[in-house]
């Protein structure tokens, strides 16, 4: 009988299934790593844009998942040095106040995004609500997940919903092709 405990044996449906080039904006609760909800198969190509996890964290969610770290990137994005020197593709550290230097980083992590295969995955939205205005952080989106189906791989975006008002989830929301409700899973 899976166990919640072992990652690689979920059921299938704990996973999220969603189909290539889709862009998702994933809700989940406080402090839960998108990261935990990846079909292996992400792991083969993955960028992630974090703003809550430190490179050397990504890394060991990554081994933990049964990943390959030389297969993912990161962009971090933090108010403090990051100081990282291990397998996973990095951008230098960029302020998450700093929607155009994050979008620079992430436009070229997404050259190693491979069509048809890769993801990409935004650990959480809400960061970037604390420190530019809503309109800006929607455009931003708007952005990066057209960036991302042009290159026809799959998004997965995650926000708090619960820390937002129904106006700003509905203002986000606009950017993506699906929405996964994701705050209730039991793991």
């Amino acid at each position: 009988m899976p166990t919640t405990s072992d990652p690689d044996q979920r059921e299938p449906e704990a996973f999220l299934d969603v189909p290539v080039g889709t862009q998702a904006l994933v809700l989940t609760p406080s402090l839960r790593s998108p990261l935990s909800l990846l079909p292996q198969s992400a792991f083969e190509n993955l960028l992630v844009v974090s703003t809550t996890r430190s490179p050397k964290k990504v890394e060991q969610i990554v081994r933990e998942r049964g990943g390959d770290p030389n297969t993912v990137g990161v962009v971090p994005v933090s108010g403090s040095p990051v100081d990282y020197d291990g397998p996973l593709w990095t951008t230098s550290v960029v302020h998450p106040n700093d929607l155009s230097g994050i979008y620079e980083r992430f436009e070229r992590g997404t050259n190693h995004v491979k069509p048809d295969v890769g993801w990409v995955v935004f650990d959480n939205v809400n960061v970037l609500l604390m420190y530019a205005e809503r309109s800006s952080v929607q455009n931003f989106l708007d952005s990066v997940a057209t960036t991302v189906r042009r290159r026809n791989a799959t998004g997965a975006y995650a926000l708090v919903r619960d820390a937002v008002t129904d106006d700003t989830h509905a203002s986000l929301a606009a950017s993506f092709d699906a929405e996964l409700d994701r705050r209730t899973d039991g793991f």
